[in-house]
């Protein structure tokens, strides 16, 4: 199958996911907000890998969502600087805009979660600094990631999780396409998350 047909059938599976989960969200569902701090490490991010990276560049944002006792949709918006690395005349960032459905069982205090979801990964490269060499990708993408919510206090917790971005789009460098280099990271993260 071609990556077109994937990519609806990935699509169609997401949106029937989100349909089931507003069909089935309990009465007393509950809203949460997360600002987050984290960073990004292997594929295209700067540090190669979660454990071995000397150079982490933070990345920061926050998740809006609600949830029911084992479903939840969450809409994140989160925004890396320096996301290529750090060197003379050069600036670049990465913007990723997730919608994603969860599987988050309650047990008690604690609520372990599992994610997927699609959206938009927009990179900038520029070159400074005559600006003249600009590079802007806006890519659709997909996320899959996991992680751990704890309740410290009424209707406030912590959050960590782990979450790998790809990109559906092959790259393109200065209005040029980079055939079979598809953008893709991993991201650590912690939260606070506030419910209501």
């Amino acid at each position: 199958m071609t990556t077109r047909v994937h990519l609806r059938f990935f699509i169609a599976g997401v949106l029937g996911l989100a349909c089931t989960l507003g069909i089935a969200a309990p009465a007393r569902a509950q809203g949460f907000i997360s600002p987050l701090i984290g960073f990004d490490f292997g594929g295209d991010a700067n540090c190669p890998a979660i454990d071995s990276c000397e150079d982490k560049r933070l990345n920061g944002g926050i998740g809006l969502g609600v949830m029911g006792n084992l479903f939840g949709f969450e809409e994140e918006f989160a925004y890396a600087h320096d996301f290529f690395g750090k060197a003379p005349n050069l600036k670049s960032s990465a913007l990723t805009v997730m919608t994603s459905a969860m599987l988050a069982p309650k047990v008690g205090p604690v609520r372990p979660y599992v994610l997927a979801g699609v959206g938009l990964i927009k990179t900038h490269v520029e070159f400074t600094p005559s600006a003249l060499l600009t590079s802007d990708n806006n890519n659709f993408g997909w996320d899959v990631g996991g992680g751990l919510m704890i309740t410290v206090a009424p209707h406030v917790g912590l959050r960590g999780d782990l979450r790998y971005f790809h990109s559906f789009q092959d790259m393109s460098v200065l209005g040029f396409s980079v055939n079979n280099t598809k953008l893709d990271f991993g991201r650590a993260a912690a939260a606070l998350n506030f419910t209501f």
